[in-house]
């Protein structure tokens, strides 16, 4: 008598709202069913990798000598679709922790969203990695049963019809691995033939490193005898159904582009093409076999599937990290592929393989390869490059700002909006430097929120009027990456709000009549007395043209460049003091010093300089509090607008 006939089925609730994501998943996202055959085939390549990495240390597992293989076993008359593997297998707890368990908080959300946004299916799974329930979008009913590679682990069978709950029962499952017996639904009844799944496993399981076999039951006539005759036997065939051909070992030459991106959306599960491939194969000074890829965009979803980065890590075709950070630097986190390397150690622990030096070689040459062919893009197909560095410039710029030795490397990749170019043009650092006059000695720079609202900076008046050009930092991490990068070609790197500027001898273009001395240094003393401690001195601007005013950095501020990312990160920030600078000859200032000299005691007086003040912060992208100026400005309105 078996422990099944002995013991009742435990019934369990699923943890999380995974009733309500079946019920999506079942009755609202039918554009791409398919996907699910992808997904359980996926989830068996894993256990079967990992079973191939313990194996390296372990002889003391279940079925030692069983071939690692999946196989799909197709039954037309009884609507049924049988997966099996000979992976590592599962107890009780694992099959609850693994199918009882969606681990991703605001899943339910993400799925409602995109069931409203009208997404596809291999959007949604790809984006947010739904994974095993997606069976459920073809399944009335779902066993599965599963034997752990540990001698000492009993069998279970997990069963659920996707309701919001599911029963476990001891099975008597002796060989290693998992079963997943779907019992199909009546308008799913395409994925018990056989054609069809070959051509699901075609077109996304091509590559997956074990093989996949299709086991069918075929009607057959008998041998023609005269017991037999006329009578019809049952037959089962097996066969192969994808290449296995690691796609990286194969030379370069001999790969197609579409090829390529066919297995960039069954490694990543992306719906989109990549933007660029690199296959790179040396034998000095390590082996490596390496194909990588750069998405298309930096964002693949709302919630995105994978929280990790890194890229995937074989020895000899075997697997031995799924997620290796160590192979790329940081900054190329959005690097997607595969290494695959002889030189690696296969019997020894992850910590061990990550301090190899091989690593350092493969590393090297990875990063370098990657520059060499953003390079490349960027010569070759200049708006591709753009399209890549709208998605990913950030990263190389934190490249830049971290990485010292490949500084200079990563410098050319570098692309700047500037005073000089269009809306869509970007300009480079080479670009810049042949345009300086040659009496200029620096590269400007001014540092903002975003290209609209920097374009109106006062610093650029002086600039605009002697036709400098300036380039437009708009990004966060700017700020830390001009703290790194101090010059280019033996020109320094210098940010326009610099109290200390030198600039080029040119004529100052001037704003036009000025205010009288001692009317200026009475309006000066009343700035002061009113914004206090607040900015370190106020005092005329040399540059100022068409503005009324700006905010400079006093001179050897180190961290004036960061203060922007600061705002960000800090939550007990507080804004820098600076510089005001007023512009003697602007209308503003005019009639703001007969203000001061006939009617002391005006309240836009103070108004006029708070807002001034606030309105210079703002424009530095270091204003903490943008919403405290609405009723200031009404005030200042009221009184530009008086009644009838």
């Amino acid at each position: 008598m078996t422990q099944e006939t002995i013991q009742a089925p435990e019934s369990l609730e699923y943890r999380t709202e995974v009733r309500q994501l079946l019920d999506i998943l079942a009755h609202s996202l039918y554009t791409e069913r398919e996907i699910f055959l992808r997904e359980l085939i996926s989830n068996s390549s894993d256990a079967l990798s990992r079973i191939q990495f313990e194996m390296l240390t372990n002889s003391d597992v279940v079925d030692h000598d069983a071939e690692l293989a999946i196989t799909l076993h197709a039954d037309r008359e009884n609507k049924t679709l049988l997966i099996s593997d000979s992976g590592i297998g599962m107890n009780r707890d694992e099959l609850i922790e693994n199918l009882g368990t969606i681990a991703h908080s605001g899943a339910r959300s993400f799925l409602q969203s995109a069931k409203e946004q009208g997404k596809t299916l291999d959007e949604v799974i790809g984006q947010f990695g739904v994974g095993f329930y997606s069976v459920f979008m073809v399944a009335e009913e779902v066993t599965v049963t599963s034997r752990s590679y540990r001698a000492e682990d009993q069998a279970w069978t997990w069963r659920s019809t996707g309701e919001s709950a599911y029963e476990l029962t001891p099975a008597d499952k002796t060989s290693r691995g998992t079963e997943i017996l779907i019992k199909l639904k009546d308008d799913a009844d395409e994925f018990a033939n056989g054609w069809r799944l070959e051509q699901i496993v075609k077109k996304h399981s091509d590559y997956v490193s074990f093989p996949i076999y299709l086991l069918e039951t075929k009607e057959v006539d008998a041998e023609d005898t005269d017991d037999t005759e006329g009578e019809k036997k049952s037959e089962e065939t097996r066969r192969v159904l994808n290449k296995r051909t690691a796609l990286w070992r194969q030379s370069p030459q001999g790969v197609e582009a579409e090829q390529y991106t066919e297995f960039y959306k069954q490694l990543t599960f992306d719906f989109e093409d990549p933007l660029l491939h690199i296959h790179l194969v040396t034998d000095a000074p390590v082996n490596m076999r390496s194909l990588l890829f750069i998405p298309s965009r930096r964002d693949r979803g709302l919630m995105s599937a994978q929280s990790e980065h890194g890229l995937r890590l074989y020895s000899r075709k075997i697997l031995i990290q799924n997620r290796n950070r160590e192979l790329l630097p940081d900054y190329f986190r959005f690097v997607e592929g595969v290494v695959d390397s002889e030189d690696l150690p296969l019997n020894v622990s992850r910590e061990v393989v990550q301090s190899n030096p091989n690593i350092r070689h493969i590393r090297s040459a990875l990063s370098k390869r990657i520059i060499r062919e953003l390079k490349s893009l960027a010569d070759a197909a200049p708006e591709k490059y753009a399209s890549f560095w709208e998605q990913f410039g950030i990263f190389i710029k934190e490249g830049v700002a971290s990485d010292p030795a490949s500084q200079e490397s990563l410098v050319a990749l570098l692309r700047f909006h500037s005073s000089k170019s269009g809306p869509d043009e970007w300009v480079t650092l080479a670009q810049y430097a042949e345009r300086m006059g040659s009496e200029q000695e620096q590269i400007f720079y001014v540092l903002g929120e975003d290209v609209k609202s920097v374009a109106r900076s006062p610093h650029l008046d002086y600039f605009r009027a002697n036709d400098i050009e300036v380039l437009y930092l708009v990004d966060p991490i700017d700020g830390y990456m001009t703290s790194m990068l101090r010059e280019y070609e033996g020109k320094s790197l210098q940010n326009v709000d610099d109290a200390g500027l030198k600039l080029p001898e040119k004529e100052k273009a001037e704003a036009g009549e000025k205010v009288a001395q001692s009317d200026f240094d009475a309006l000066v003393a009343r700035v002061k007395q009113t914004l206090g401690e607040r900015v370190v001195d106020v005092r005329e601007s040399k540059q100022l043209v068409n503005n009324p005013c700006r905010l400079v950095s006093p001179e050897n501020e180190f961290d004036r460049d960061m203060q922007r990312i600061r705002r960000l990160m800090e939550q007990d920030y507080e804004t820098p003091k600076k510089i005001l600078e007023l512009n003697r000859g602007h209308e503003l200032m005019k009639n703001l010093s007969g203000l001061v000299q006939n009617d002391a005691d005006n309240r836009l007086i103070d108004a006029t300089i708070e807002q001034l003040f606030a309105n210079a912060l703002l424009v530095e992208g270091i204003h903490p509090n943008p919403a405290e100026m609405v009723e200031r400005i009404q005030m200042l309105m009221e009184a530009a607008v008086p009644g009838a």
